[in-house]
C-alpha cells in the first residue's frame, strides 16, 4: 500500500514523511516519490528523524537516488546517518519500504534549493541554538508535524518550542511556502500563555531559561486603535440581533459592539446564513496583516455564540469585492476561527490585504452567528518602508503564474533594488551640485568685487589674482577637506579682514566649468 503519509512539497522546498509518522509504518508498505527544486539549483536534503526495524536494510530501508547517485540504504535507529545531504542535480527520488516489523517510527526528510544551505527540519527547537541571534530557513510543510510549542507573538515562546512550527504559530512564515526566519533568544519568563494561531494550537508553559522571539516587519499594529483610543472606523453589519430578555429588557448585539476593546456585547446576526457580514471601513487603504476574533463571551447555555470558520471580502473606492484567496490556490481561503465563544484566536494573510474595506463573512458557527474582532496591519507607507522580510516578499515568476492575475493584486509592488540604487546615487549627487554651485557663485563674487575695487583705485594684496585671473588662485584639481579657507586682505586698516569658509566637493565626477 501507499507507505507515504505527510507530505507538503512547493517548488522550492518540501516535507515528506512515512505514514503514520511519529506512530509505527505500516508492514509491508512502500513510498516512492519524486522530489525537485527549480532548474539550475541543487538539492539538499536533511533527514530530521530516522527509525526503522531493520538493522541489515534487507526488507526496510530509505534510500534517495538521484540522476548519477544512489544514496544508502539507511535503516536502523542508531547507525550513522548523513546530516545533510547534497545532490548534484535538482531532482531525486525518494524510496521507503518496509516489511514485517514490530515498531518503529519511520522517516521524516526536507528538502529545500542550494539557495537556502541554512535549512533546517521541522523538529529542530530553538533550544538547540546557544546564539543569541541567528537565521535559519524553514522548509514548506512544518505545521502539522507532531511537536509541542508554548508562547506566543507577544511574549515570546519557550524555547523547547520546535522553530518552524512556531514561525508559523507568529504568522512569520507560511506554511504552503516555508521560508527564512530570524531569532533573537532572550532571558525567559516564568509563565507562557498559550493560544491558537494560524490553525497552529499553542500550550501554556512553564517557567525556562530561554525564551526566543521572531524578527518582524512591524507591520502588526492594531488598526482598530489610533493612539490608544477607538479609532473612526466605521462598522456596519447585513443585519443585527436584538435580544429582549425575561424582564423586557432590550439589549442590542449591534455592529458598533463588535471592537475587540470594546467590553459587554458582541456583533450577532438577526439570521442563520453564510451570507451574513460583517464591514469594516478603515477610511483609508491600509495593509491587513491579520484579524483576531473571539465569541460572544458568555458562558451561559443559551448565549454560547461564537464563529468556527469565515471566509474574508475586500475591496477599495468604487470598486467590486474581492474574495481572499489561499496563497496556491484559486479557491476561497477559509479561515479557522473560534471553538468556544471566549479564546481569542489569530489569523495572519500571507500576502496582506491591501484594501480600505474589509468583510468578515461567517460560514460556520455555534447557535448564532456572533463575533468580536481586532485587525492588525499598518498604514500603506510604513509598510513599504520595512517591506524587508521574507514573509512579505513577491512569489518568484513562477509562483505568480500559479497564482493568477487576480491574486497578485492583494498586495503591493515592493520597491526594487534599482530604484533603491537610484534613490542612493540621487542623495549623494544633488547636494555635490549644490555645494560645487555655491562655490562657483562664491567664486564669480569674489571676481566681481576685486574689479570693483580695482575700478575705484584700492590697493588690494591679490595683485596675482589681477595679472592671471581670479580662477587662479584656485588649484586644480580639487581636493577634499573638511573646509578650505580663504582670506581676503584689505590695505585699508579700518576694514576688518574678511574670512570665507568653502567647503569643496570631490570633482572627478564632474566636468570643469569653462571660463
Amino acid at each position: 500500500g501507499d507507505g507515504c503519509g505527510h507530505t507538503v512539497m512547493y517548488q522550492d522546498s518540501g516535507t515528506l514523511a512515512s505514514k503514520n509518522y511519529p506512530g509505527t509504518y505500516p508492514n509491508y508498505t512502500l513510498c516512492e516519490k519524486k522530489i525537485q527544486v527549480p532548474p539550475g539549483k541543487r538539492l539538499i536534503l536533511k533527514i530530521g528523524d530516522l527509525d526503522i526495524e531493520s538493522q541489515k536494510c534487507e526488507s526496510s530501508y530509505l534510500s534517495i537516488q538521484s540522476s548519477s547517485t544512489l544514496h544508502g540504504p539507511y535503516c536502523g535507529n542508531v547507525m550513522p546517518i548523513p546530516k545533510e545531504i547534497i545532490l548534484d542535480s535538482n531532482e531525486a527520488t525518494i524510496h521507503f519500504e518496509s516489511g514485517s516489523h514490530v515498531s518503529g517510527r519511520g522517516f521524516l526528510l526536507s528538502y529545500a534549493s542550494s539557495d537556502h544551505p541554512d535549512l533546517i527540519t521541522c523538529l529542530e527547537r530553538a533550544n538547540y541554538y546557544t546564539k543569541t541571534e541567528y537565521s535559519r530557513y524553514c522548509p514548506a510543510g512544518c505545521r502539522d508535524i507532531a511537536g509541542d510549542i508554548s508562547g506566543n507573538i507577544g511574549e515570546g515562546y519557550r524555547d523547547t518550542s520546535l522553530l518552524c512550527k512556531s514561525a508559523i504559530h507568529a504568522g512569520i512564515i507560511a506554511d504552503e511556502l516555508g521560508g527564512q526566519i530570524s531569532v533573537t533568544q532572550q532571558k525567559g519568563i516564568s509563565r507562557y500563555q498559550g493560544v491558537v494561531a494560524n490553525g497552529v494550537p499553542s500550550l501554556d508553559g512553564s517557567l525556562s531559561d530561554k525564551r526566543f522571539i521572531f524578527t518582524s516587519n512591524g507591520c502588526n499594529k492594531s488598526l482598530s486603535l489610533d493612539e490608544g483610543f477607538l479609532s473612526k472606523s466605521q462598522v456596519t453589519a447585513s443585519s443585527y440581533w436584538e435580544e429582549t430578555n425575561e424582564f423586557g429588557q432590550l439589549f442590542q448585539w449591534s455592529p458598533d459592539k463588535a471592537w475587540l476593546q470594546v467590553a459587554g456585547l458582541a456583533w450577532a446576526s438577526n439570521h442563520s446564513s453564510n451570507r451574513e457580514w460583517l464591514e469594516i471601513d478603515l477610511g483609508e487603504k491600509k495593509r491587513i496583516t491579520g484579524i483576531k476574533t473571539t465569541g460572544s463571551g458568555s458562558m451561559m447555555l443559551n448565549l454560547n455564540f461564537y464563529v468556527k470558520t469565515f471566509t474574508m471580502n475586500y475591496k477599495n473606492n468604487n470598486s467590486k469585492w474581492r474574495t481572499y484567496k489561499g496563497i496556491l490556490s484559486n479557491e476561497e481561503k477559509v479561515f479557522q476561527g473560534n471553538s468556544n465563544s471566549g479564546d481569542i484566536v489569530r489569523n495572519n494573510f500571507i500576502p496582506p490585504i491591501v484594501a480600505r474595506y474589509v468583510r468578515i463573512v461567517p460560514q460556520t458557527w455555534n447557535q448564532r452567528i456572533a463575533l468580536k474582532l481586532e485587525l492588525m496591519g499598518c498604514r500603506i507607507m510604513q509598510a513599504n518602508s520595512s517591506f524587508t522580510h521574507s514573509m512579505w516578499q513577491k512569489p518568484s515568476q513562477s509562483t505568480e503564474t500559479s497564482l493568477g492575475k487576480e491574486d497578485r493584486t492583494v498586495t503591493e509592488p515592493i520597491p526594487s533594488e534599482e530604484t533603491n540604487l537610484g534613490l542612493k546615487l540621487t542623495a549623494i549627487i544633488v547636494p555635490a551640485l549644490v555645494v560645487l554651485c555655491l562655490f562657483l557663485f562664491s567664486g564669480i563674487c569674489i571676481c566681481a568685487a576685486l574689479r570693483k575695487r580695482e575700478a575705484k583705485g584700492l590697493s588690494y594684496g591679490l595683485s596675482s589674482a589681477q595679472k592671471s585671473g581670479c580662477w587662479k588662485q584656485i588649484k586644480q584639481p580639487f581636493t577634499r577637506h573638511q573646509s578650505t579657507e580663504f582670506t581676503i586682505t584689505y590695505s585699508n586698516e579700518k576694514e576688518t579682514p574678511q574670512k570665507l569658509d568653502l567647503v569643496t566637493s570631490d570633482m572627478a565626477d564632474y566636468q570643469q566649468p569653462l571660463m
